[in-house]
């Protein structure tokens, strides 16, 4: 979420060659009950949310009956977008960026839609050893302007202090994130301590689209992809294809089948610029506080877009063992593709391939 004006245009510009899951849809024989002969297929898209490409694509009566449907994701995923939004203000919204303003100041009265999403966030921050860590917005507010920076003037592009990186991870503990449900308030203690909640972000809010939504949508958030269900012809399986890192945009792992699951991957050619010959990514190993350097790509299976949002950022920054250790707590499957190309896999995801 970005406070510029020209927001679509840095998008359309940095983000849109580099989404990381590309769908697949498979059509399926013709044959079938007469009322799913009369069903077609229909897709809609928009740019206005999380700053990236949202494609819903589903079977319906009729274009009517999809655009209600697609109209309603849409509102739904603008209502997260501004409550986690941490550059801009909204009238009458107390979001993210209002709960950092008031760092050390006052707690903040928000939606109980907040309040739900920070104790998701402190869940997986507190399963995860805090690899996963909405409370990192001072550490990754010196990435995120030293990247933009670098990738608007690359021939002065460079990397963020690394005594200013020190300073600011002292304030990034989430115990200092006080959350109130009984009043519904958020208060940061440490008055130099911000959210960036972007790891969990766009998962979370996906998959509680999905959770309104009809059954039979395939829902795709900037490469969050999120199932409702089977297709309604012959109650077959979406097909999702998962990027190869080292390939191009439409250059695939694998594709894999789906049918009320999501499938999240983080990858180090995602969001990066390049300081003298060198490519930083968007993913801080909060232990180094730059960019991991364990994996190439993550890929999770799971019935969660938030929890797999979670995991994909997690098994990123952990070694295989202990990302296995993740999976096996929570049910999900992953592919991991090391920096030399080499693929690994969970015991399950291997049945959930089709190519």
């Amino acid at each position: 979420m970005r406070s510029s004006t020209g927001r679509l245009q840095v998008f359309l510009r940095r983000t849109l060659p580099l989404l990381l899951v590309c769908i697949v849809l498979l059509l399926c024989g013709c044959t079938g009950a007469a009322k799913e002969s009369e069903l077609k297929k229909y897709n809609a898209s928009f740019l206005q949310v999380f700053d990236t490409v949202t494609q819903i694509t589903g079977y319906a009566e009729s274009e009517e009956a999809f655009t209600r449907s697609a109209e309603a994701g849409h509102d739904l995923l603008l209502e997260y977008h501004q409550l986690f939004d941490i550059y801009n203000d909204y009238e009458g919204i107390n979001n993210i960026k209002t709960i950092n303003d008031q760092a050390g100041i006052a707690p903040v009265k928000v939606d109980s839609v907040l309040i739900g999403f920070l104790q998701d966030c402190r869940e997986y921050y507190n399963a995860t050893g805090g690899v996963v860590n909405v409370a990192m917005g001072s550490v990754l507010s010196l990435w995120h302007e030293t990247r933009n920076e670098g990738i608007d003037d690359p021939e002065n592009a460079k990397l963020p202090n690394k005594e200013a990186l020190k300073e600011a991870a002292k304030h990034c503990s989430f115990d200092t994130v006080i959350i109130d449900e009984e009043n519904s308030t958020i208060y940061l203690e440490d008055p130099q301590q911000r959210l960036d909640v972007g790891a969990i972000a766009k998962g979370w809010a996906t998959q509680r689209v999905c959770e309104n939504a009809p059954s039979g949508l395939l829902v795709s958030v900037g490469g969050n992809v999120c199932a409702t269900g089977p297709k309604p012809e012959k109650n077959s399986s979406w097909v999702v294809g998962i990027q190869d890192p080292e390939g191009g945009v439409d250059d695939y792992l694998h594709t894999v089948y789906v049918n009320q699951e999501s499938v999240v991957t983080s990858g180090d050619y995602q969001r990066y610029y390049t300081v003298e010959g060198k490519k930083y990514h968007h993913i801080i190993d909060p232990e180094t506080l730059y960019p991991a350097e364990k994996w190439k790509s993550v890929s999770i299976i799971c019935t969660d877009s938030g929890l797999g949002d979670a995991l994909s950022t997690a098994l990123f920054l952990l070694d295989l063992e202990e990302g296995q250790k993740l999976l096996d707590k929570y049910d999900a499957q992953a592919v991991w593709v090391d920096l030399a190309g080499e693929t690994y896999y969970s015991p399950g995801f291997k049945e959930l391939i089709r190519t």
